[in-house]
């Protein structure tokens, strides 16, 4: 128990206070979750001082028509950009941010008028959809979800970004994601490492 207020301790004291306020905004069981990953205090620092100059751009930029998941500097964005140039501008700047390993793009612009529209999820549905996806990653034996990041976009796809432990938890963990209502597909971002 000491050793995982400790780990607590000094992941609050690592990372940056605006990813903690967003932390506990949005997620409040993400800190506790962040210090008993198989990962160094540092590693998540670093993840999460990537994710606050993404959000920056994105703050600069006046859109938050984009979402981001990290792992292990692995960065995964999803979005749906109906303005042309606030898309290129965007994705510009994001590849531009320093220390990601590796950049996952799944944004896409699709214009007002596009008749693809009709079929999208809309960003309420798909949180739902990731949300659900999460959940039954926690419910499964043998997959340490904390290890995982569950993220799904407007066309009904669902990303997992992570480490498993094995390949039996790494199918283990992309079949809970694919056993979801209304999801099309999976995309598996996962590392397999001991």
């Amino acid at each position: 128990m000491r050793r995982l207020i400790a780990t607590l301790a000094l992941v609050l004291f690592s990372v940056p206070a605006s990813a903690q306020l967003m932390d506990v905004l949005t997620a409040p069981k993400t800190l506790i979750d962040r210090a008993i990953e198989a990962r160094s205090a540092s590693d998540i620092a670093k993840d999460n001082e990537i994710v606050v100059k993404v959000n920056a751009i994105m703050g600069e930029l006046g859109t938050v028509k984009a979402s981001t998941e990290i792992y292990e500097q692995r960065l995964l964005i999803t979005g749906v950009f109906d303005d042309k140039a606030l898309y290129d501008r965007f994705e510009s700047k994001v590849r531009m941010v320093k220390g990601v390993r590796k950049l996952y793009w799944h944004v896409a612009y699709v214009a007002k008028d596009d008749s693809r529209r009709k079929t999208m999820l809309d960003w309420a549905d798909a949180t739902v959809m990731a949300a659900k996806a999460q959940g039954r990653l926690v419910g499964t034996a043998g997959v340490a979800d904390v290890n995982f990041r569950v993220t799904s976009d407007a066309f009904a796809s669902v990303y997992l970004l992570g480490r498993a432990r094995s390949q039996e938890e790494a199918k283990k963990a992309l079949a809970r994601a694919r056993d979801g209502k209304g999801v099309k597909k999976v995309v598996s971002y996962v590392d397999v490492r001991p």
